[in-house]
């Protein structure tokens, strides 16, 4: 019984946590850019949200990869394949919650403290590399998230 409700438990976080993901990415963020009329502004708040959960992926990972590899201790071996789409999913955020988000921001401030905007500063060149980059992570980390989902809730071995 309690292995039963670990792995709804399980089910129930990771679902949330895709889900929130890929909604900020694919609805939040392109609605943010549509409505606002300064793009600079837009891209500050979407930077932040990008940050909040990147910061929340890794510590939701983390718990789930702890999760998974207790349900593989009581004999769920389906979630051996689930600790690997974990720990691909911890790697993606770690890079982007350490590594290219503050990246970004750097740039984006550096601008700002210039008194102008970053597609006009002497990094927007690399500022779009670092945006192609993260956009990259975030394709993987939706397929890597939506994997996550369809296998927490096949059925056992």
């Amino acid at each position: 019984m309690a292995q039963s409700q670990t792995q709804r438990v399980f089910n129930v976080i990771s679902g949330l946590w895709v889900g929130s993901y890929i909604a900020v990415g694919l609805l939040v963020v392109p609605i943010l850019f549509s409505t606002l009329g300064d793009r600079q502004v837009a891209g500050m708040i979407a930077a932040n949200l990008f940050k909040t959960t990147a910061y929340i992926g890794v510590a939701l990972s983390g718990f789930l990869m702890v999760m998974a590899n207790h349900l593989v201790r009581v004999g769920l071996n389906h979630f051996r394949i689930i600790r690997w789409i974990l720990l691909g999913l911890l790697v993606c955020t770690l890079g982007s919650a350490f590594i290219i988000i503050p990246w970004m921001n750097a740039i984006r401030e550096h601008a700002l403290f210039a008194g102008i905007a970053v597609q006009d500063s002497i990094d927007a060149e690399l500022f779009k590399r670092l945006h192609g980059i993260s956009s990259i992570l975030f394709v993987c980390q939706s397929v890597l998230g939506l994997l996550l989902v369809w296998r927490t809730t096949k059925n056992a071995d």
